[in-house]
């Protein structure tokens, strides 16, 4: 969630939400309903390729994701809750590390995503299991350059590839989903280079589990966890 700039410390920020009162909270939520990001998992195919959890030599060692779809809060946690997660960080990708702060990147122009680094067991939870799990609950992959109530390309839905086996799934698994024609526009999820990742400041790691009555949270993030565990209840704790 983007917040006003002259709020310069944590204390103010949190503070920020009471200000969210003043929204007609069943009107947003209703909103937030309609979202294409919230078509049930099941209308949404398995990843052709990378869905399979590693075996062999494969197995034996831990493994990242980098994903962005707007508000970096919910994002985390979405996927503090699928099992075979050890470690989810919010941070800044897509621009340089002297630029990765949140005053800078809530301007929009340093080239940052609100992004979050996921460490993962490949034996437990495939990428293409969390790539699933991106497009189907965590985020709206057919919104440009926001999310919600956020706007601005800090927001953007991206995929940011580790390696290249990575980026042949994500960019496979983008064109399956828009051949199947399962939303009703076309993904706006850009498969980009991956020049590192920042991690975010010290109040926005865990904001949601830290700050579960914030009204951004109750009304942006909670259901986002909330579909999670009803259309993943084998892959979410």
């Amino acid at each position: 969630m983007r917040l006003p700039r002259n709020l310069t410390t944590p204390a103010a920020r949190v503070a920020t939400g009471a200000s969210l009162l003043a929204i007609p909270l069943i009107a947003t939520a209703l909103l937030t309903r309609l979202g294409v990001s919230r078509v049930a998992a099941a209308a949404l195919p398995d990843p052709a390729t990378g869905f399979a959890l590693a075996a062999g030599p494969r197995a034996t060692a831990t493994a990242t994701a980098v994903l962005a779809g707007g508000c970096f809060w919910g994002m985390e946690a979405v996927f503090e809750h699928v099992e075979g997660v050890s470690e989810v960080v919010t941070g800044y990708a897509g621009g340089p590390a002297a630029t990765a702060d949140y005053e800078q990147v809530s301007g929009g122009d340093t080239g940052h995503a609100e992004g979050i680094r996921i460490t993962y067991d490949p034996a437990r939870v495939s990428y293409g299991q969390l790539l699933k799990v991106f497009f189907a609950v965590a985020h709206d992959p057919t919104e440009l350059n926001r999310q919600g109530p956020d706007v601005g390309s800090q927001y953007r839905s991206a995929i940011f590839p580790t390696d290249p086996e990575q980026r042949r799934v994500a960019t496979a698994y983008i064109a399956q989903l828009n051949r199947a024609g399962v939303l009703p526009r076309p993904i706006a999820t850009t498969v980009e280079v991956w020049p590192g990742f920042t991690p975010a400041e010290p109040y926005h790691q865990d904001f949601v589990a830290r700050n579960p009555n914030h009204p951004y949270v109750v009304v942006h993030d909670k259901p986002k966890v909330a579909r999670l565990q009803a259309q993943f209840p084998g892959l979410s704790r």
